[in-house]
């Protein structure tokens, strides 16, 4: 998907704007590559510019993109950013898009079976019934060894909230590890902390709920642990919650404990937060890991300032 952004105002005034590379799965795609991870993205994108320039993008950033189809007969989705009060909003223009036509007839050439892990969000089930019938049938029917990771992301300029709660709620409970925001559980299934989501989605292998700068709970299996959020001058919040998951799966896919996928996700998150756009290089992959093994009194302490290169702790 494409982001047409206005650099720090509103499109109402703009009479300039630039483009970005965006997309919650993409975004993730992104995190793993610059973490070392392989990993390959699947959509479908209009055989136009905006297509081909996401294609591109991507292939630099390391991410493999051979499945991915080329429709002549439909456009790549675009979304603008606006800035409101100071406040980021986002404005949707998906309908009709290439990727809005996936279905599960699109799963046949993936080999999911032979992958590790199979990144999916709440925002593809809601471009249409068949993008979520996709969705529902890679986490219902998911043989061999593939972990499904599954983020909530709900939008309610995508669907409203009375359509997409049962059906998130359905999606979470098939995945094997699922990240949602408190603030999107308590609107979609007025769950009020992180401790009444896990008893809504008790059977899920690996649960995280984020709770913006106060931090993240992950509950798996009986385990309970939560790690406080590093303070962070925020620039934006756009492209945190997927930089996050990106930072918390490359945990699970070198094996760390719990805590130490948690605080991945902090720092990649916390690097997302200080700058514009939905995925600004993190710096090198050793020292995000070094700062998420850092001391628990160096870790409170921990601060991501806009204005310097260097991370303060």
């Amino acid at each position: 998907m494409v982001l047409v952004a206005a650099a720090g105002e509103g499109l109402r005034s703009a009479e300039t704007a630039e483009l970005h590379i965006a997309g919650a799965e993409s975004n993730v795609a992104v995190g793993l590559t610059h973490l070392g991870r392989r990993a390959e993205w699947f959509s479908r994108v209009g055989a136009d510019p905006f297509g081909s320039r996401i294609l591109e993008a991507l292939r630099l950033r390391g991410v493999e993109t051979p499945r991915v189809v080329e429709d002549g007969t439909r456009q790549t989705g675009v979304y603008f950013k606006d800035v409101v009060d100071g406040r980021s909003d986002v404005l949707y223009y998906r309908a009709r898009s290439a990727a809005s036509a996936m279905s599960p007839a699109d799963l046949a050439g993936l080999r999911l079976a032979e992958r590790r892990v199979c990144h999916l969000s709440g925002i593809t089930a809601a471009l249409s019934e068949s993008c979520n019938d996709l969705v529902d049938a890679v986490l219902s029917g998911r043989s061999g060894d593939v972990v499904t990771s599954f983020d909530v992301n709900f939008r309610p300029r995508l669907w409203a909230s009375e359509r997409a709660a049962p059906v998130l709620l359905e999606h979470a409970r098939r995945a094997d590890i699922v990240f949602v925001g408190r603030d999107e559980a308590a609107e979609l299934w007025g769950t009020a902390t992180a401790d009444e989501v896990r008893e809504l989605l008790p059977d899920v292998g690996a649960l995280v709920v984020k709770d913006a700068d106060v931090g993240a709970t992950s509950f798996v299996g009986t385990e309970r642990v939560h790690v406080p959020a590093p303070s962070v001058d925020v620039v934006e919040p756009i492209g945190a919650g997927d930089a996050f998951a990106a930072g918390y799966l490359d945990g699970r896919l070198g094996g760390a404990d719990e805590r130490t996928c948690l605080r991945r996700g902090h720092v990649m998150a916390a690097h997302a937060l200080r700058h514009r756009g939905d995925t600004p290089d993190p710096g090198p992959a050793q020292r995000l890991r070094e700062l998420a093994a850092i001391g628990e009194e160096e870790w409170n302490a921990l601060r991501f300032a806009v204005q310097e290169e260097t991370v303060r702790w």
